[in-house]
């Protein structure tokens, strides 16, 4: 039974012919995990808190650094620096003191995976990388769990459920990972800030319609929506691939080799880390930072070679083969990419690329422009 102060609270919800009473306290035994507490994952714990599911997982390796803050709107200035999965329990216990909050800080990995997912009964991918969506899916089909899935680029998203009584899964979406090479995220590419408010909400939306058992799930159909011109269009999506599943099914477990393809360096490019790279600037070395012309801030007390990804190949005659190279980028994505690219246009001696990108080093210095 709900107590009066919880009918009080969900008074809006009980008044609903869908929910009332019945349906509330449904939402009240429910369980879901929530993988990710960024862009998509913050309004997604928002509204489910809120709505008063009954035990909400957050699982989040990372820390709320000052970029995030214009779209992962639970946080704030005092958050910088802290683990994401901790400050968001945190902050979610203080808008519904019925929600039982479970942070995950360590993230999820292959190790974890079976383990966490297994005792929740939704669960809602918020990620921002393939290697960790196809992880999660393949955990979800070997323990039948149903999957809320989201993605955003820019000012597009989608939105489907996938697992949803033995319908179509990721995998159906997209059978095999991409190459590290064609991928990029937020810290690549940029996000409107509004964006993950909007498809978050739109999968918060798909979780509770799942706990409630009332709607229609969005299960075999992708939901696309463009913010620019604000239309949404659906496309259905068929269950394919049924050798991936008997694999899946058969192998009973999650090897870690299958889910670093898309994340992993390739073996011939090498990564310095920021220490590496404020250390190498003693000495005679060639930058080339490899971001688009109008990517901010630039880094003027440095001798850089600037040369976009777009210009490479019209270009790479400007680089020194004979020097010791260090290739930079906003986040570390293209700067391996364009190492790849040189690799097949011209042999350098040394060339390595700045890992997680030249942000951290700009940080670290507070530089300004």
């Amino acid at each position: 039974m709900l107590t009066s102060e919880e009918q009080n609270l969900y008074s809006r919800h009980l008044l609903l012919e869908e929910v009332g009473e019945k349906g509330q306290l449904r939402l009240k035994k429910s369980r879901v995990l929530v993988i990710g507490a960024g862009g998509l994952g913050c309004p997604v714990l928002q509204y489910l808190t809120a709505a008063g599911i009954g035990t909400i997982g957050i699982v989040d390796f990372d820390t709320v650094d000052k970029s995030n803050l214009h779209r992962q709107v639970l946080f704030n200035y005092d958050s910088i620096g802290k683990n994401k999965a901790n400050e968001a329990e945190k902050r979610l216990s203080e808008c519904n003191p019925f929600v039982n909050l479970n942070s995950f800080p360590s993230g999820i990995n292959v190790e974890n995976a079976l383990e966490i997912i297994a005792n929740f009964d939704i669960i809602a991918d918020c990620t921002d990388n393939y290697s960790t969506r196809f992880l999660i899916n393949d955990a979800c089909v070997l323990l039948n769990k149903p999957l809320v899935y989201s993605a955003i680029y820019k000012f597009e998203g989608q939105v489907s459920v996938f697992n949803y009584k033995n319908g179509p899964t990721y995998r159906c979406l997209h059978p095999e990972m991409p190459k590290s090479d064609s991928i990029s995220n937020c810290s690549e590419s940029g996000v409107l800030g509004v964006l993950p408010g909007i498809l978050g909400t739109l999968q918060a939306n798909e979780v509770l319609k799942l706990a409630l058992k009332i709607g229609e799930p969005l299960s075999g159909k992708l939901l696309i929506y463009n913010s620019l011109s604000n239309r949404s269009t659906s496309f259905n999506l068929a269950k394919s691939h049924p050798d991936i599943y008997t694999a899946i099914a058969k192998r009973g477990y999650l090897t870690k080799e299958d889910y670093t393809d898309s994340c992993s360096v390739v073996s011939h490019i090498n990564e310095i880390d920021l220490e590496e790279f404020k250390n190498s600037l003693q000495k005679d070395v060639q930058l080339i930072d490899v971001r688009e012309k109008n990517e901010l801030p630039k880094v003027n007390h440095l001798e850089v070679l600037e040369i976009p990804m777009s210009e490479l190949k019209e270009r790479f005659s400007e680089i020194n083969p004979l020097k010791d190279t260090i290739v930079f980028c906003k986040g570390g994505s293209r700067s391996r990419k364009a190492i790849q690219e040189l690799n097949e246009l011209t042999t350098i001696t040394q060339i390595s690329s700045l890992k997680n990108g030249i942000d951290a080093y700009i940080k670290s210095e507070k530089i300004t422009q």
